[in-house]
């Protein structure tokens, strides 16, 4: 094969890539630096390759290989989590990206990006996971692959593959919250897009009650890399009141989404200043026509959400 074509046809692939090493990592920019491992390692790999092999296949392994390089070396597994919060190297992955992975003529094997495989939820609870169950269960339950095909790339036995995928299951089970099952919807729905524009006006326009009108009473706040959890109404309205008080200085929101959900980025004029800054972007869970969690991260993830540098 030529290596001009081969390299263009592995580039196609580099976003579900990026996806798959953010599933297995919950890293977005550690995904980053994962994708370009696994470019690397095809490209200094090519001669191995040929037309009769599958090239998506070909590179999956590659990227999961590399994913449990990672895993392994870091030791990164925790015993148990209840929150994002004990999970530092939790970053969220910016909806528009997500949007470019899709089925294509050249790739229509490419499964369309559901909120169940890539919510913040699912991503703390695979944490969890010792590094080959994580593996397996992507592999199985999110990419579809057969356990043949699986065991293959992981060089387990079928039986192998098969009890970690059960294993799994299990922990994913008792660990995701009850609702999960239903997080169908390939993006956050009209009626959640209409509560971000009242979350989004509250903090505009300095409206704690309101915000407290939009929550359950059981809401949570996380603000990873940081430890810090806030559970219950009593707790958050002193938050909120210092969130729509403008901190010293003024806000602007833009609604957008990510990990398949709605999400508000924060942006913040300081007193004196011309210019609104980012600060924060948050990520929220909604039940039942409620917000039931906000999970808080930094603002170094606007780019990718094609927000504005300033405003």
């Amino acid at each position: 094969m030529d290596e001009t074509d081969l390299g263009a046809r592995m580039q196609q692939h580099r976003r579900e890539l990026h996806v798959h090493c953010y599933r297995m990592l919950g890293s977005f920019d550690e995904a980053e630096d994962l994708v370009q491992e696994t470019l690397m390692r095809a490209w200094r790999g090519r001669d191995s390759f040929d037309d009769a092999t599958n090239l998506r296949a070909w590179l999956y392994r590659i990227a999961t290989n590399a994913c449990l390089d990672v895993l392994r070396r870091k030791a990164r597994r925790l015993p148990r989590t209840d929150s994002p919060a004990e999970i530092p190297w939790l970053q969220p992955y910016p909806d528009p990206l997500l949007d470019a992975v899709a089925p294509t003529a050249e790739q229509p094997d490419v499964l369309a990006v559901a909120r169940e495989t890539i919510g913040l939820a699912f991503l703390a609870a695979i944490q969890l996971l010792p590094a080959r169950q994580r593996a397996v269960l992507v592999l199985r339950d999110v990419l579809e692959w057969s356990a043949a095909e699986t065991a293959d790339l992981l060089e387990m036995t079928v039986a192998a593959a098969n009890s970690a995928l059960q294993r799994a299951r299990a922990t994913l089970r008792a660990q995701l919250p009850a609702h999960h099952g239903e997080w169908q919807a390939p993006a956050p729905t009209d009626e959640e897009r209409a509560l971000l524009d009242r979350f989004v006006r509250a903090h505009t326009t300095g409206d704690p009650d309101e915000l407290v009108a939009l929550v359950r009473d059981d809401i949570r706040v996380t603000m990873p890399p940081y430890p810090m959890e806030f559970t219950g109404l009593d707790a958050l309205r002193p938050l909120f009141d210092r969130a729509t008080s403008g901190v010293d200085g003024e806000w602007r929101l833009l609604p957008t989404a990510a990990n398949r959900m709605p999400a508000a980025a924060s942006y913040l004029r300081a007193p004196g200043a011309t210019e609104f800054l980012p600060f924060k972007l948050d990520v929220l869970r909604i039940v039942d026509g409620r917000i039931a969690e906000i999970t808080t991260f930094g603002p170094s993830g606007f780019a990718g959400h094609g927000l504005p540098a300033s405003l």
